[in-house]
């Protein structure tokens, strides 16, 4: 996972490598899920537009085996029509969750964030979504500088459909560390790690109405 970093023992899951989705309503440690979509935006959405939305909540496989991380998502956009790649309007939240088991003496560690979405683009079985830290969580702190830099992290989804598309999977970025750019609206590496319990629902540019 690009720029994992956990605190001592492993470097804060991923930098912001997965850890906003509900640490307790959704399966998560402690804390509720994801906000409803702002049902205003999507019923005035422009007659003639396409929607897009994924939501979900899922676990993801980590080279680790006994680390467990989480990314639930309930994420919105507008686009003026199919053929547009980026979202006139975006909204949602999304968490994710990084759990570190107790070794050595050491107490269990966690660490959550919740973000805003400000981007969901879309195309066939694939999504991106970016946001915002706005809330952070757990007992080691690892994100809390994140939040006051208000940094910006990307997830990719591929949802598998069926025994022929494979399994799902999730990409997750990194946060920008002090006196680097914000990561950009709408950016995310591959999604290359499998989905191992969960899954996602994905509509496509789906007409708006």
């Amino acid at each position: 996972m690009s720029r994992f970093k956990l605190p001592h023992r492993a470097v804060t899951f991923l930098a912001a490598t997965a850890m906003v989705a509900t640490t307790a309503g959704i399966a998560f440690a402690s804390t509720a899920p994801a906000s409803e979509p702002d049902r205003t935006a999507r019923a005035s959405a422009p007659s003639g537009t396409v929607t897009s939305s994924l939501k979900g909540w899922g676990r993801m496989d980590y080279p680790d085996a006994g680390q467990d991380i989480q990314v639930t998502v309930d994420a919105h956009a507008t686009f003026k029509g199919v053929g547009w790649s980026k979202p006139d309007k975006a909204w949602g939240t999304f968490r994710v969750y990084h759990r570190m088991p107790a070794t050595n003496g050491e107490p269990e560690m966690v660490n959550w964030g919740d973000f805003k979405v400000d981007c969901l683009t879309s195309g066939g079985p694939t999504a991106t979504v970016t946001g915002r830290i706005m809330r952070t969580g757990g007992n080691t702190g690892a994100w809390d500088g994140y939040l006051k830099r208000h940094i910006r992290m990307g997830i990719s989804f591929y949802v598998g459909a069926g025994k022929d598309s494979g399994p799902s999977r999730i990409g997750l970025s990194g946060g920008t560390e002090e006196g680097e750019p914000l990561l950009s609206k709408c950016m995310a590496p591959a999604a290359d790690y499998k989905v191992i319990k969960g899954g996602y629902d994905l509509t496509d540019k789906a007409q708006a109405g």
